[in-house]
């Protein structure tokens, strides 16, 4: 059975997931650990539980979701998941960190790239990935059909959907996205997003203003 950890990072207060199961074989979704406390925060949660991380995978490459992919990357010598069409939103990490007046360091390069249909395995546990963009054009969303969970990114959130005004986004490509990829799924998944509570895909189907 496969556990989710969240922790909160970074000024935009991103969703940094650690899943693991029994076998204690964890995979690291979107660490978005910013400074030296969010570091060690993460890496003693992984001591303090006896995890071995064995995957690094990005839901996205907003500069929230990647900034803390070095780090993780060099600590557990792990190679960079993502979907390719994300690529060049990781190649402008350094100028976006500029803007916005944030100190980052250069992600790795992907060594893997995701795809609709692609299973992520882990342990004795597994995700399957559907492809979700709109927020930006290569998100990607894993669920798990036993548990009936899904990491989506920035996809979806309570009561809300992400940004379609960065570069890369668009409004109806996403609502697309969430009615055609993720409600199919079914009213009983919980949404483990990238900013704030979870929810259900129920709950946001009846209420949320974006989609009903």
């Amino acid at each position: 059975m496969i556990t989710i950890h969240s922790f909160a990072f970074g000024p935009f207060q991103e969703n940094t997931y650690i899943l693991y199961d029994e076998t204690k074989e964890c995979i690291i979704i979107d660490p978005g650990c910013y400074d030296d406390q969010e570091r060690n925060e993460l890496v003693d949660f992984i001591t303090t539980n006896k995890l071995k991380p064995v995957k690094l995978i990005n839901t996205h490459c907003h500069i929230d979701h990647v900034v803390g992919n070095k780090f993780v990357s060099e600590t557990y010598e792990l190679k960079l998941e993502m979907n390719t069409l994300d690529k060049p939103m990781l190649d402008s990490l350094m100028m976006v960190a500029k803007m916005y007046n944030l100190k980052a360091e250069p992600s790795p390069e992907p060594s893997v790239f995701l795809n609709e249909g692609d299973v992520i395995n882990f342990g004795n546990s597994s995700l399957e990935i559907i492809f979700t963009p709109g927020h930006s054009p290569g998100s990607i969303t894993f669920y798990n059909k036993d548990q009936k969970f899904m990491i989506a990114g920035d996809v979806l959130f309570q009561g809300s959907i992400g940004r379609t005004d960065l570069p890369g986004g668009h409004y109806q490509t996403l609502i697309d996205s969430i009615k055609n990829k993720l409600f199919p799924l079914g009213d009983e998944y919980k949404v483990y997003n990238g900013h704030g509570n979870p929810t259900t895909i129920g709950f946001e189907r009846m209420h949320n203003p974006f989609l009903v």
